[in-house]
């Protein structure tokens, strides 16, 4: 389990990096790997941190009292080198591994269920959402609308094979890899689609963070 927290939020417009932002009672990032915790605690939980942010981390474990247990690898320059840090220090090459927004703090239970069941099954299983919006590709005659019902919103944990996301991440960076699925499906592996959650929020904007205090205050969590 795998989670990329190497952002430094300058949509957020705050001092510290989103990934450390309290909301309710501990940082996002804490609520990110409490959700995994609930769902299998036997999970192996590597966090892929910025070198200059580790210290910042360990300080704010301390602060909040957060003792579930992780590793920490220091991330890359890009989402891609953090990810293939972590999968450096992976010793298995058997079962699952899922990779993570550390900035997405409330997945749902059933939804991370739903992705390891089809990951066991197709290999590599990713949540998305359809768009509720209207959309137009632009390019530089204009624009042109594109069909709702093919567009979809991908969110993360990303799952796949543990030995399929490790040889996935042998391959040198390309600018179209844009999330993990991206990295695997690269190899020729289709990428099985799965029902996302609206709940399963990134938190990127102010806007964000709002809606995230409202979803720590659920009776629920």
């Amino acid at each position: 389990m795998i989670f990329v927290a190497g952002g430094i939020g300058r949509r957020m417009g705050r001092e510290i990096p989103k990934q450390f932002i309290p909301v309710g009672d501990r940082p996002l990032l804490m609520h990110a790997i409490l959700a995994f915790e609930a769902f299998d605690p036997e999970l192996k939980k590597i966090v892929a941190l910025p070198r200059d942010h580790i210290d910042f981390w360990k300080s704010l474990c301390q602060q909040f009292q957060f003792t579930t247990a992780h590793e920490i690898v220091p991330g890359g320059e890009t989402r891609f080198e953090s990810v293939k840090n972590a999968c450096n220090i992976i010793q298995e090459d058997q079962g699952l591994t899922a990779v993570h927004d550390g900035v997405r703090p409330f997945p749902p239970a059933p939804m991370i269920r739903r992705i390891f069941d089809a990951a066991q099954v197709h290999k590599a299983a990713i949540p998305c959402l359809s768009t509720p919006d209207s959309i137009r590709i632009t390019d530089n005659n204009g624009s042109t609308v594109a069909p709702r019902d093919q567009i979809k919103r991908i969110q993360t944990p990303q799952v796949f094979h543990t030995r399929l996301i490790k040889k996935a991440y042998l391959q040198p960076w390309q600018r179209s890899f844009t999330d993990d699925a991206s990295v695997v499906e690269k190899m020729g592996i289709k990428i099985h689609l799965v029902p996302g959650d609206e709940e399963n929020l990134k938190v990127t904007t102010p806007l964000d963070l709002k809606i995230a205090i409202m979803l720590a205050d659920k009776p629920t969590r």
